[in-house]
């Protein structure tokens, strides 16, 4: 389908419980020419809306804005690509808004179990979403399956995203590179993808509003840990399967 982002890695979460709605909603607004970019900034005035829901101790209004901030978040890509508005300035500003709210709700969330306990969640889903985006990212490189390049663009508004950008993630995006020229085999493994691709942001964002709904907001840190624990198993898994694959195989004669 024209809509759909490549991926080796499958999110489930995703792909049978929002990227229907979202596809829905995607079509809905392509024939009023609405920008993708503004879709993404309206996904992120909704996931603060849902930070200052949580902070206020309105749990399941933040649950549930979290939910429509996810639908959006997967709409305004399947409207770019439907529409063939695909651009440098909305993937940097996704990535960004995604950051901004992520930190956003785990401050709200620190108003309730507590800002240290927070900020190590906060690092845990920040650590576990760039493992998941790179981590894909090398393996369809190495396998000649990456997605289509957005158009370069060198008006301002651009510039300034692409800089905060680099700012925010590429420190991350380079050493991804590093270990993936270090051990090149390491990120191939499909397994691995699929198992990552299970922990990216839609599904987070559903098992933070299921803890919220249960009024149980600091479950979701432990979560994130868990999330943490099974991508640190997955590195070490590859890193087992290179040493295997180096190996001198023994000759019998």
């Amino acid at each position: 389908m024209p809509d759909r982002k490549p991926r080796r890695g499958i999110e489930l979460v995703c792909e049978y419980a929002f990227r229907p709605a979202a596809h829905l909603l995607a079509r809905g607004l392509r024939p009023l020419r609405v920008p993708p970019p503004a879709v993404v900034l309206a996904a992120t005035c909704v996931g603060l809306g849902a930070a200052v829901a949580i902070g206020a101790g309105h749990f399941v209004a933040g649950a549930l804005l979290l939910q429509l901030k996810t639908l959006l978040d997967n709409a305004d890509g399947q409207l770019a690509r439907l529409s063939g508005r695909i651009t440098a300035f909305g993937r940097y500003l996704d990535s960004e808004s995604d950051l901004l709210v992520d930190a956003a709700v785990l401050a709200a969330l620190g108003l309730h179990v507590g800002p240290v306990l927070a900020l190590a969640g906060f690092l845990a889903l920040t650590l576990v979403l760039s493992g998941n985006f790179n981590i894909e990212r090398v393996y369809r490189r190495a396998h000649a399956s990456a997605a289509p390049a957005a158009p370069e663009e060198h008006d301002r508004k651009t510039r300034v995203v692409a800089f905060l950008y680099r700012v925010l993630y590429e420190p991350g995006d380079r050493l991804f590179d590093a270990l993936s020229r270090r051990r090149a085999l390491a990120w191939h493994e499909p397994r691995g993808v699929q198992v990552l691709a299970n922990m990216g942001l839609s599904t987070q964002l559903a098992a933070l509003g299921v803890c919220l709904a249960l009024s149980r907001p600091a479950a979701y840190v432990y979560v994130t840990f868990g999330c943490l624990a099974v991508f640190v198993l997955v590195l070490a898994r590859r890193e087992l399967l290179v040493r295997r694959a180096a190996r001198p195989s023994l000759v019998v004669e």
